[in-house]
């Protein structure tokens, strides 16, 4: 049997492969699966420590993700750009605003918010969207305004902010999930890294936690992409994946939140 310490350290790297798994596959979700894993599994217990150290992890293993995407050609860098700059400035004033809500209300908040996400998803999962997709002068201002709207709820919730971001680039620019997916990896380490700089500079972040979920995410994050490849080849398939993980974490997030009550 292992000791309870090695046990522990186990438990935070299988927790960070997951997160990394869900990162690759439906670029969106990491920090869905982070923060309940962090305060609930490995037993962090302030939420506010668990949202700015998933926050890094998070980035980190986008960052891991975005290389292989890169590889595969699904990513749209100039949409990617154009999001990514318009949300940082977004998720500084939205991280400055969460520090400010009780822990708890944050993560009842967090879970609804996913709800209505998930239903949006599941609603628009038979639209394939148009591979030849890209930002230009008509689609740039939604698209920047989606940036902006997606990082100030990123930085609220301290969460990279991929399951806002996926369904944002699809909507402002009508691209297929999959390059959504790859092409939302560079908001999501841009936006983890703006909400980890304001929670690191209030201490709450944890380094050694951080550093095993990104060791784990690192493996997860690699499957996780070679899955959404062979997923997105099926019309509606992988959209429906993203969304039923949704609904899954935030009805277990729901229940432990009212339980604290």
């Amino acid at each position: 049997m292992l000791a309870p310490h090695l046990l522990h350290i186990a438990l935070e790297i299988a927790s960070g492969a997951t997160v990394g798994f869900t990162l690759g596959l439906v670029g969106g979700g990491g920090s869905i699966l982070a923060v309940p894993l962090m305060v609930y599994l490995v037993g962090v217990p302030n939420a506010h420590v668990a949202i700015g150290t998933s926050a890094l992890s998070v980035s980190i293993n986008a960052l891991v993700g975005l290389a292989q995407h890169a590889r595969n050609k699904t990513v749209k860098w100039r949409c990617a750009g154009i999001f990514a700059l318009c949300g940082v400035g977004g998720a500084f004033l939205g991280a400055s605003l969460g520090k400010a809500v009780d822990g708890k209300h944050l993560l009842l908040l967090f879970a609804l918010l996913m709800i209505g996400v998930g239903v949006l998803m599941i609603r628009g999962r038979h639209n394939t969207g148009c591979p030849g997709a890209s930002c230009n002068r008509e689609n740039a201002p939604k698209v920047m305004g989606c940036g902006f709207g997606t990082g100030l709820l990123s930085g609220f919730f301290g969460i990279g902010g991929g399951f806002l971001i996926v369904p944002g680039l699809m909507a402002s620019t009508s691209m297929p999930i999959l390059n959504a997916v790859g092409t939302s990896l560079v908001a999501v380490a841009a936006f983890g890294f703006s909400t980890t700089i304001s929670y690191m500079l209030s201490g709450y972040v944890d380094w050694q936690l951080a550093g095993l979920f990104i060791l784990g995410g690192a493996i997860g994050c690699s499957i996780g992409t070679k899955a959404s490849r062979a997923l997105a080849g099926s019309t509606g398939r992988l959209t429906t994946v993203f969304a039923s993980l949704i609904f899954v974490v935030a009805a277990y997030m729901i229940w432990q939140s009212i339980r604290q009550f």
